[in-house]
């Protein structure tokens, strides 16, 4: 098992594994799971994405990289509350750990899942706009000063 990073009253989210990747895999590559992504993904792509962290993206199309909680979860899960929890416990861990004055989370405009969760940790609607790859992309965030534990 991979290091514990977090822990919440339900999950425990770790580094991932070798051991993760055939279940990962599965998510992955779900044609409904990753319904709101451009194609669902195939071992070739050796991405191994899926995890619920933050990770430094390209939210504007500019040159500058951001804080985002990116989440993915195996459909199976859906609707049980395990995607907000680990995205608040994700946020909670980022303002706590690194100097981050805002945080950021980004999805295809028609993913209303995605940006339910965006508001449940309390982040704000900031922006759509247009691109080759999501057709439009809503852009959420929470600055440090809205940022209540």
């Amino acid at each position: 098992m991979g290091d514990i990073i977090i822990e919440t009253d339900q999950l425990i989210l770790r580094e991932f594994t070798k051991e993760d990747v055939l279940v990962w895999h599965n998510i992955l590559s779900d044609k409904e799971g990753m319904q709101y992504y451009p194609k669902a993904f195939d071992m070739e792509t050796n991405q191994f994405i899926g995890d619920c962290g933050i990770t430094m993206q390209n939210i504007y199309g500019d040159d500058k990289l951001y804080p985002e909680i990116g989440y993915h979860l195996d459909k199976q899960f859906w609707c049980k509350g395990y995607t907000s929890e680990a995205a608040k416990a994700c946020l909670h861990y980022g303002f706590e750990n690194y100097n981050f004055e805002e945080v950021f989370a980004y999805q295809k405009w028609t993913n209303i899942p995605s940006r339910r969760v965006a508001e449940k940790i309390g982040m704000s609607f900031r922006m759509e706009y247009e691109n080759e790859k999501n057709e439009k992309t809503s852009v959420y965030s929470i600055k440090r000063e809205e940022y209540v534990v």
